[in-house]
C-alpha cells in the first residue's frame, strides 16, 4: 500500500471532488470481477471513487479495498471510497511536497 501524507490526501480528495464514481460494489462485496474493474480504473485514472453498496463496516470495506488494489486511501465520504494509485512508469497527478518529506 502507498503511504501519504496527510495534506496529500487533502490534495487528492479535493481533486477527486468532482468524480463520479467508476466501480459500484455490490451485495455480492469484494468479488475478483470488483478488484479487476478497480485495478483497471486505477490504471487507467489513478484517482478514482467507488461506491460501496449498504456495507456492515465502510471503513474495513474501504481498507481491504485499497490494500487488495495495493492503492491508497484517501477518503470515505459517506458510503464512496477515494482511492490513489500512481502510474509507475508515467505518474499523472503530482502531488504535492513539503520540505521535511523523504524523497
Amino acid at each position: 500500500m502507498i503511504e501519504l501524507q496527510g495534506y496529500q490526501r487533502r490534495h487528492l480528495r479535493r481533486l477527486a471532488h468532482g468524480l463520479r464514481p467508476v466501480v459500484q460494489v455490490g451485495e455480492a462485496g469484494l468479488s475478483d470481477a470488483v478488484l479487476a474493474a478497480v485495478d483497471q480504473a486505477l490504471h487507467d485514472h489513478e484517482l478514482i471513487k467507488v461506491r460501496l453498496q449498504e456495507p456492515e463496516d465502510k471503513h474495513a470495506s474501504a481498507r481491504e479495498l485499497a490494500e487488495r488494489s495495493a492503492g491508497a486511501l484517501c477518503g470515505v465520504v459517506g458510503h464512496t471510497v477515494i482511492l490513489y494509485r500512481p502510474d509507475p512508469e508515467s505518474p499523472r497527478i503530482a502531488l504535492p511536497t513539503r520540505a521535511g518529506d523523504a524523497p
